[in-house]
């Protein structure tokens, strides 16, 4: 028998074999092929419940499209998102949940203690990813960080520790001043926590506290007015849903009226004296781990829910010129931003 190794014809015969063999199973490889590539993707269908605006919040949704990306979904491709804004007018998150539930999405990721607790009383059966809210635990949103049980899961932000810090940077900005105002969103659960924690410190500090009260974007010349009118010394912006997404008429007001104020990044980046607060933008990319842990089987219940974890502090070193306001040093070396 001709042995392939030492016979050339044998070593022939056995590659035309294996070649026909091959070619035998080109067009069945093919076949599967063309079938692999006519499946249709899974589209995966999260919902979106804005308590601000679309233009407000635009930043931020870039931001957990972002998350969603670097975790593999693409909108357009293999993921679709349905949002709805309730333009600041909390009452209507209630119907604005149950519309996203009645369209069958799969996690509905929320902004703010209002939209989460109207998500949260909507429905016990659809997972939701807080991507920014008040205390959860103090607000009543969950049983615990670590384990929150339930249908809600996400990243919290500590609303009256971030508020009290500010009133203590914008005394240390400003020694001078004795009085303040807190521009704040009455109709927001959270702001029962954050004047708990604002009205202590401000009194250790010798400071006397006023509220500035707005539902809406119509409230907010007024509430200015009123503070200019009340002498106030400075402004502390509370964080809520319809005040961010008002951000560039709240900064231009304070610099119109030339009223230091200390909020979110973005109100200094828009004008106003100073910024202290958790990063939303890194939080809504961050919000992108719970979905996906959520859409690969894991209960929202048992993933803990997070604290913000990246703060920054932006120093705004035009409008102090303008407003004839010069840090001192203690100020200056806390920024992690100084906008020239």
């Amino acid at each position: 028998m001709a042995n392939w190794r030492t016979d050339p014809d044998a070593r022939r015969r056995s590659t035309r074999r294996a070649f026909l063999t091959a070619a035998a199973a080109w067009p069945a490889l093919a076949c599967i092929k063309a079938v692999l590539a006519q499946a249709p993707t899974k589209i995966r269908r999260i919902g979106f419940l804005g308590t601000g605006t679309a233009a407000g919040m635009a930043s931020w949704v870039e931001a957990l499209r972002v998350g969603l990306r670097e975790h593999g979904y693409v909108e357009g491709k293999n993921l679709a998102i349905e949002y709805r804004w309730a333009d600041g007018k909390y009452e209507r998150a209630h119907a604005l949940a149950a519309e996203l539930v009645q369209r069958g999405i799969e996690i509905l990721v929320t902004h703010g203690t209002p939209g989460t607790r109207a998500a949260k009383e909507t429905t016990k059966t659809v997972p939701i990813v807080m991507a920014a809210a008040g205390d959860a635990v103090t607000i009543g949103l969950v049983a615990s960080l670590a384990k929150p049980g339930g249908n809600v899961t996400g990243i919290t932000i500590f609303n009256a520790e971030v508020a009290a810090k500010r009133v203590e940077l914008i005394k240390e900005a400003l020694p001078h001043i004795t009085r303040f105002a807190a521009l704040v969103n009455p109709d927001n659960p959270a702001m029962g926590p954050v004047r708990e924690a604002m009205e202590p410190t401000a009194k250790s500090l010798k400071l006397e506290l006023k509220y500035a009260e707005v539902r809406g974007p119509a409230d907010l010349k007024s509430a200015f007015a009123a503070m200019v009118a009340q002498k106030t010394g400075a402004v502390v912006i509370v964080e809520d849903g319809m005040i961010n997404a008002n951000t560039p008429q709240i900064a231009e007001l304070a610099v119109k009226l030339r009223l230091p104020a200390i909020g979110i990044t973005e109100l200094a980046e828009a004008g106003c004296l100073m910024a202290y607060g958790a990063s939303l933008a890194d939080m809504y990319r961050r919000a992108a781990y719970f979905v996906d842990r959520i859409l690969k089987g894991t209960r929202p219940g048992d993933i803990p829910i997070e604290r913000a974890a990246k703060f920054e502090t932006v120093l705004n070193l035009k409008t102090a010129t303008a407003l004839g306001i010069k840090f001192p040093q203690s100020i200056l070396v806390q920024a992690t931003k100084v906008i020239e």
